[in-house]
């Protein structure tokens, strides 16, 4: 009998590519569906959000700036590295959501597949909602999608791989960057998905995970005047109507808490709500009495 001590894991936050504990220095019990304790995780402040803040802003231009190619080949990278990390997840996701072992892995095989699908999209994005209009006079009139900003995302409670993923690699795809505040009584899975993400190319700020009470984080996050935009997903509806009220102060875009079934093949309305549409205009140039144009 080995009498070897087990060698428990810290979770840390994850801001601007590095990984602090709380500044308040506060912990909080996660457990499984039965009671078990499984790891103390932090208890994020509003300095926290703050810094998250700070962070995905310095992030944003290089993010926003790179080409969609190259975002999907980081969203791709993500993919990699959690495939070769499926088992660790597959026990980390059975525990925070009380699945059997199968039905865990299944849902981790379909986080990675939900990687890959909007992967795909990073470069195709542009062509479905953009492209050149019909108006009248010798006109080019092109409108083109570019992403908000930094945008806010609190994580559904319930889906804590699945749907985390589902809300967060849409916001990405499409350059913006992003605050998430993990699943209260889930965090586990997101805590460990930073670690994936600060090893697989994508740049520090352009993700930051937040872990702690829900609506102590989204408070500040709301009300924050550098923050874009706020998806309401892991909100009730009595936080969601307060966030909302908060957003308006700078006119954030705002994406209302929906009943979602994550397993459901997504679509492309998370990554239009949160883009920008830019429309140029500029003239063709008419030659001659005639009115021709080139």
């Amino acid at each position: 009998m080995s009498d070897r001590l087990t060698v428990l894991k810290t979770y840390k936050l994850y801001v601007g590519g590095k990984f602090p504990r709380s500044e308040s220095g506060r912990v909080y019990e996660v457990t499984d569906s039965k009671g078990k304790w499984l790891a103390n995780a932090p208890l994020s402040s509003r300095k926290d959000a703050r810094d998250a803040v700070v962070a995905a802003r310095k992030a944003f231009g290089a993010w926003s700036g790179a080409t969609a190619y190259n975002r999907g080949q980081v969203l791709y990278r993500v993919a990699e590295m959690l495939e070769g990390r499926r088992d660790q997840f597959t026990r980390e996701v059975a525990d925070a959501e009380g699945l059997s072992k199968s039905k865990a892995a299944a849902v981790v095989d379909a986080t990675i597949d939900r990687w890959v699908w909007y992967a795909g999209w990073t470069d195709k994005i542009a062509q479905v909602v953009g492209g050149g209009n019909p108006v009248a006079g010798p006109f080019f009139n092109l409108s083109s999608p570019e992403p908000t900003g930094v945008v806010a995302i609190l994580a559904p409670q319930e889906s804590s791989f699945l749907g985390l993923v589902s809300v967060l690699a849409p916001v990405i795809a499409t350059g913006n960057t992003a605050v998430v505040v993990a699943s209260e009584k889930s965090p586990l899975p997101a805590l460990s998905l930073a670690e994936v993400l600060a090893t697989s190319d994508v740049p520090g700020g352009v993700v930051n995970v937040l872990s702690g009470r829900t609506a102590e984080i989204a408070t500040p996050l709301a009300a924050h005047q550098d923050v874009n935009a706020i998806d309401l997903a892991g909100a009730d509806e009595a936080l969601a109507k307060e966030l909302e009220i908060a957003a308006a102060d700078n006119l954030k875009r705002v994406l209302r808490p929906q009943p979602v079934d994550y397993a459901e093949a997504p679509g492309i309305d998370r990554m239009t709500a949160f883009l920008e549409t830019k429309t140029v205009w500029h003239p063709t140039g008419s030659l001659g009495a005639s009115g021709s144009s080139y």
